[in-house]
């Protein structure tokens, strides 16, 4: 049922935008943006389940946490430049959000380097020399 509340505020607010819009540009743009924030903010307990939960299942298969943290930091990363692009998209700002997402590549491919070496690592260990 949740989807449907945020449905919901995504139209009521979509609707709002597009009237508001012709008189008041600048409103308009900040409406989208804290409807966006507020949606965030309503997923959030969510979001902390899921990682509750994978926490949980780390512990079980007996990975090493450094691993999981660093997965869901890049998770983080991802979808926080998702946002900020997209935001930054519907200020007319299309270069801009294309460095938001560059960055947002690059900063995950430098999270990933420890689980990539262990990867590497771990396959030359097997592999006879």
């Amino acid at each position: 049922m949740e989807i449907i509340q945020v449905v919901g505020l995504g139209l009521i607010a979509t609707f709002l935008v597009l009237i508001i819009k012709e008189q008041k540009p600048v409103f308009a743009f900040l409406l989208a943006t804290f409807t966006g924030i507020i949606i965030f903010i309503a997923l959030a307990g969510k979001i902390a389940e899921v990682i509750k939960i994978l926490e949980h299942l780390a512990v079980q298969a007996h990975v090493n946490q450094l691993f999981l943290t660093t997965i869901l930091k890049i998770i983080g990363i991802a979808y926080i430049t998702e946002f900020g692009a997209q935001v930054t998209r519907d200020a007319g700002q299309g270069s801009i959000a294309s460095k938001i997402e560059l960055s947002g590549k690059i900063l995950i491919m430098v999270m990933a380097i420890p689980i990539i070496t262990v990867i590497i690592e771990t396959v030359m260990q097997v592999l006879p020399t």
